[in-house]
């Protein structure tokens, strides 16, 4: 079999330019959440897998990059340890293992890889980086409030200017069950149903819900009043509910509490389920033109803490998904916006070459970006090319009549004007050009 250099599938490499936009996107939502107060945790990259599985649901757990056993266990062919699959059960982990040491409630972000076994295609891969924001040991809508505001300012701060924020609540998704009769048995199957409504007609929705065991009758009006373009036929069911009714309040409590965005920027839409296991309460998804799937999802996890072997403690959070935003939105790249070098050193004589050496070392210890020259040809044309390919703002040439004259000529690498100056004054004249 014919080796491949290329990544394995699912997995990219990033080169200088991708890797600039990439930090320059993480910098935008970085700033976004710490100006909520969110605090900077790093995990490991793999955790022990009975801490991961059991809390993403059965088809997650499949998704699961399970890690075998090493050394003389090798060959038993079991597995210990698992790439972490997203970044809130490592979370919930740290405070079950650290609570009384983290400042209560604890609000955390964390920008990091994730790996999932999963298929690959357009904007899905199998190691991709999530932003994540949570906060733990509050039980107020205003914990829930804040994740949906710093989520809104992320997702503007990169430049996406259209989006919808789709809230539901656990309570919610069981008081419909109690409103039209599900049968508890059948109701996670149903709900897995009905979360496909944005995906396929509602006849065919309502079809596998028969096929799942539901009444006809039932599952007609089910989707009918969950297809229909305002919430009125829902809410009135809900109503009819205990669980129904807390959902409703939860809803509407969050719909208040965010009233300072935008006209429409945020909805109640009683179909959308969140899969995962460990949500609930107020559940949400964003959406957006020219977005294929969720830009950004997130809820309310109360038993997450407890169920890793730390106190029963509240929490909710959400994540931005960085890298569909990243592969599918045309913004401004890092490149445009990161610095390049503030000087290229060029290199035209052997003699001058440890002056050049003394001169980038005082360059960069007056805090500026400098390169020098590496290549095997002494050409000039192509010296300077390289200095343009890094974007330097002055290339510095040092020549043998320049060495012999003690001088160095500077060339602005913009205007193309240069002139000469003594090698002793260099570096105070290129830092105050350069700005630094």
């Amino acid at each position: 079999m014919a080796q491949t250099a290329e990544p394995p599938s699912g997995t990219r490499d990033f080169l200088a330019a991708e890797v600039r936009r990439r930090e320059h996107a993480f910098g935008q939502v970085r700033g976004a959440f710490e100006r909520y107060g969110f605090e900077p945790l790093q995990t490991p990259a793999f955790e022990r897998l009975e801490v991961l599985t059991g809390k993403y649901g059965d088809e997650g757990d499949k998704l699961i990059f399970k890690i075998l056993r090493r050394g003389e266990h090798e060959a038993s062919g079991e597995a210990d340890l698992a790439l972490r699959y997203d970044l809130t059960v490592p979370l919930a982990r740290v405070v079950a293992t650290y609570g009384n040491r983290l400042p209560m409630p604890y609000k955390r972000y964390a920008l990091g890889p994730v790996w999932r076994a999963d298929r690959p295609g357009r904007g899905r891969f199998r190691e991709f980086t999530q932003c994540d924001l949570d906060t733990v040991g509050s039980t107020s809508p205003l914990a829930d409030a804040e994740t949906l505001l710093a989520i809104n300012d992320g997702l503007t701060a990169l430049g996406i200017e259209e989006f919808r924020i789709e809230i539901n609540s656990r309570q919610a998704l069981y008081g419909l069950l109690d409103a039209y009769g599900v049968p508890e048995q059948l109701g996670g199957r149903v709900l897995i149903s009905l979360d496909k409504l944005d995906k396929l007609a509602p006849d065919a929705v309502a079809a596998e819900l028969v096929e799942r065991g539901l009444g006809a009758d039932i599952a007609a009006s089910l989707v009918a009043d969950l297809a229909a373009e305002d919430t009125d036929r829902v809410r009135k069911q809900l109503d009819g509910t205990e669980r129904g009714r807390a959902g409703l309040a939860e809803v509407d409590r969050l719909l208040a509490l965010t009233g300072s965005l935008p006209a429409g920027r945020i909805a109640f839409t009683p179909r959308m389920v969140r899969g995962l296991d460990y949500y609930t309460g107020p559940i949400f998804e964003v959406s957006a033109p020219g977005f294929a799937g969720s830009i950004a999802s997130g809820g309310r996890y109360d038993g997450l803490v407890a169920s890793l072997g730390g106190p029963d403690m509240p929490a909710c959070g959400g994540s931005i998904g960085i890298e569909r935003i990243l592969s599918q939105h045309n913004a401004d790249t890092a490149e445009d916006t990161a610095p390049g070098l503030d000087v290229a050193l060029t290199v035209l004589a052997e003699e001058a070459e440890p002056t050049l050496l003394r001169l980038a070392g005082e360059l960069r210890g007056a805090g500026l970006r400098v390169g020098i020259y590496l290549g095997a040809s002494g050409k000039i044309a192509k010296q300077l090319k390289w200095a343009n390919d890094q974007r330097a703002r002055y290339a510095v040439l040092l020549g043998p009549r320049e060495f012999a004259e003690n001088v160095v000529t500077v060339r602005d690498m913009g205007s193309g004007e240069q002139r000469q100056l003594p090698i002793a004054e260099a570096t105070a004249w290129l830092r105050t050009e350069a700005g630094c």
